[in-house]
């Protein structure tokens, strides 16, 4: 029996980037996104429809998209944070956009000035206008895994949330370790809590953050209980301004290296996942967290010694 494909949903030019002090260029995003495509990526978050103040790095949100590469089978994502967020989103030409709360109270209170039952009331109507419009809605829920004002997060509140976000109209539900604080037993038992109550297995995505090494193992533990999506940033980039404490996301290259070398199709080759990773390192001007790229281009550097 072959093992099912699995989907890598990149994130690191709206995630990776919006911590990132420096700001990028359009231009190096667009080389970016360009890169991911040809390695193979077919759904890429590409940016937020925040307000601009909120995030400098993703002010250019409008622009980035309308130069945006046309290949067919590649799907563009943007964040919205409100109704406001989602007209620009669709203005702009997207017919793919994800939605955020929090599962702790007070991470979303610091996220969005709001409270948890606000937040709920208005991602209601956004994501029926959104689907109505359409568009295709995923949804993510900040800190499951536990939340850096809070500490430990009671499964029963992501549950509520899960089942409240898929009955509005979220095609997925991205249950997100916003800190990196989780372990793999936690997966199963949260990914079991709520598909027990109603959100399908194959609705559920997993959102991880390598804070202490856990990321991949977290991975393996969701793919272990049949998730077959997993969000990525190429070389472990990422990391939200207000979590902290938060290290990057789950390096997609060392994503696709673990899997394929299960027996997971991803559709993304290794190699060139890597050759992205040694651009975005080289455009940030540091060594970035990802294992596999570092791998790669050592191999690389070893080869060209041999043959000189």
């Amino acid at each position: 029996m072959k093992n099912p494909p699995i989907q890598i949903h990149e994130v690191s030019p709206r995630d990776g980037l919006q911590n990132e002090q420096t700001i990028v260029s359009t231009q190096t995003k667009l080389a970016l996104i360009a890169r991911l495509v040809a390695a193979g990526v077919r759904d890429i978050e590409v940016t937020s429809f925040v307000r601009p103040s909120w995030i400098p790095q993703l002010s250019d949100a409008s622009e980035l998209v309308a130069r945006l590469p046309q290949v067919e089978g590649v799907r563009y994502w943007g964040l919205v944070p409100n109704r406001v967020g989602l007209e620009r989103a669709l203005s702009a030409g997207l017919d793919a956009v994800a939605t955020f709360l929090s599962a702790s109270e007070t991470h979303n209170r610091k996220n969005l000035n709001r409270t948890q039952r606000e937040s709920l009331h208005a991602l209601r109507g956004v994501i029926g206008e959104a689907v109505d419009s359409g568009a295709i809605v995923r949804a993510y829920i900040s800190t499951v895994f536990g939340c850096p004002y809070e500490g430990p997060v009671a499964i029963e509140q992501t549950v509520r949330i899960a089942c409240a976000l898929y009955e509005a109209g979220a095609k997925t539900v991205v249950l997100s370790d916003t800190v990196g604080l989780g372990h793999p037993d936690q997966v199963g038992e949260i990914v079991a809590a709520v598909c027990d109550n109603g959100v399908p297995l194959e609705a559920i995505a997993l959102h991880m953050h390598d804070t202490r090494g856990t990321a991949v193992a977290n991975v393996v533990a969701g793919l272990k209980v049949g998730v077959t999506t997993f969000d990525g940033a190429i070389a472990g980039v990422g990391g939200c301004p207000y979590a902290p404490g938060a290290a990057g996301n789950a390096a997609t290259e060392d994503l696709v290296q673990v899997l394929h070398a299960m027996g997971h199709p991803t559709g993304i080759d290794l190699d060139a996942a890597c050759e992205v990773g040694g651009f975005l390192a080289d455009a940030l001007g540091r060594e970035l967290p990802g294992r596999m790229h570092g791998v790669h281009q050592a191999h690389q550097d070893r080869q060209e010694s041999c043959s000189a």
